[in-house]
């Protein structure tokens, strides 16, 4: 045993099973006048709980180093405001929200979801940590509080939106170390007959598809359904429905409830079945992904350092946070890459934490045509692929590393 107590159940938490050494936080944007600095770093790295399934970092970085200013804005990826967008009309149709029945967010981002509700006049209220990103929102009409939640958030809320008909959380539920306390400030914000919506990326996927790039700081959690249905049982809630999703690379949506509210729905056991089969509740799944992880590195690494001797001239396209834990990881920087290139203005002009690669405007990729381009967002391949269109058709390559690289041309 590790001598570190599980933040889910308590008990003690075993060996990590993956550790990527001390690394740099994803999101930490180094200004150019800041290059000479260091960066901070933290020890990366997971373990699997035997006790209640919960897989999880081993240490955790100050969420005011996280999240204090944050570069990452929703808004930016078409793919995932159309999968808002779709949310937002089908959570308004399946619980009938309108006048009366609010949408309480949870690191409500930009407002990219909320603002679909607020445009079928549903009452919304936005929970988001980083100021500078809450500050958007509220410039867009999107009310929000700059505050992480908790319970001590509870009281405001009621204040200002009463209890929600629905509280919604992407992408947060893997971001909170006090995840107990975080779900019963849930529990306390939720009408009687209420639903809790959660989406995260799936831990089935990431072990599928050996993206490891997906853990980093922010991530203090890898959620399967049986670990969400325990801290939910532990919060007073249940879990009553649960589907899978496409988005970042494949996610669980799941549908919290107070205890009986409504029937809950075949889905549950079908995967709390297919997680069992998969291995998803026995450290014995994890044992071989390290190895895994370190053939995928090891493939992609060689294969950009022989274009680089071929004479190719490279790039990266994208500046995600999965993009700063694999370019650190692979050691990858501008010895092999030249720069890379992000539609978030807000990075652009930065470097990356620990490689410093500068980031660009995506016009440079077509200005400079690289041989090939090492595609960072891999989950928005198609995305991508498809705006970048004329740099393929001039003789591009975008080479997607993940779950084992791939080139990409045109035609």
């Amino acid at each position: 045993m590790s001598g570190r107590a599980c933040l889910g159940c308590g008990a003690g938490l075993g060996e990590p099973f993956l550790d990527l050494g001390a690394q740099p936080l994803a999101n930490a944007f180094v200004k150019p006048e800041d290059a000479a600095r260091r960066d901070p770093r933290f020890p990366l790295a997971v373990a699997y709980c035997a006790g209640c399934h919960l897989v999880q970092l081993t240490e955790t970085a100050p969420p005011e180093a996280l999240f204090g200013e944050y570069l990452y804005f929703s808004s930016y990826s078409d793919d995932f405001v159309a999968h808002a967008r779709a949310m937002a009309d089908s959570l308004v149709e399946r619980f009938r929200l309108g006048p009366g029945r609010g949408v309480l967010e949870v690191a409500s981002n930009d407002g990219y979801l909320l603002q679909f509700f607020q445009a079928r006049g549903v009452p919304v209220l936005g929970v988001e940590p980083a100021r500078n990103v809450a500050a958007v929102a509220r410039a867009r009409g999107i009310p929000t509080l700059a505050r992480f939640f908790g319970p001590d958030v509870v009281e405001q809320v009621l204040g200002e939106l009463g209890r929600a008909e629905v509280v919604v959380g992407n992408n947060v539920l893997a971001h909170v170390p006090g995840v107990n306390a975080f779900l019963t400030a849930v529990r306390d914000c939720l009408a009687p007959a209420g639903a809790a919506v959660f989406e995260f990326p799936y831990l089935g996927e990431l072990l599928e598809r050996t993206a490891f790039d997906t853990i980093y700081h922010e991530h203090v959690f890898y959620y399967s359904l049986a670990a969400v249905a325990g801290l939910a049982a532990r919060a007073g809630l249940e879990v009553f429905d649960v589907a899978r999703q496409p988005v970042h690379g494949g996610s669980l949506r799941i549908f919290l409830q107070h205890p009986g509210a409504r029937a809950v729905s075949p889905a549950v056991a079908r995967l709390r079945a297919d997680e069992a089969a998969a291995g998803l509740t026995g450290a014995a799944r994890f044992t071989g992904f390290a190895g895994a992880v370190d053939r995928l590195r090891g493939d992609l690494v060689s294969r950009l350092r022989r274009l680089r001797a071929d004479g190719r001239r490279l790039a990266a396209y994208g500046a995600p946070a999965k993009g700063t834990v694999l370019l650190n990881a692979c050691g990858l920087g501008t010895d092999v890459l030249e720069f890379t290139v992000d539609r978030s203005p807000h990075k652009q002009g930065r470097l990356v934490p620990g490689v410093r690669l500068p980031i660009r405007p995506p016009e440079d990729l077509v200005k400079e045509m690289p041989d090939v381009t090492l595609l960072l967002p891999w989950n928005l391949a198609d995305e991508i692929v498809a705006q970048q269109a004329e740099y393929l058709r001039r003789g591009g390559a975008f080479l997607v590393p993940v779950p084992a690289p791939r080139l990409v041309r045109g035609g």
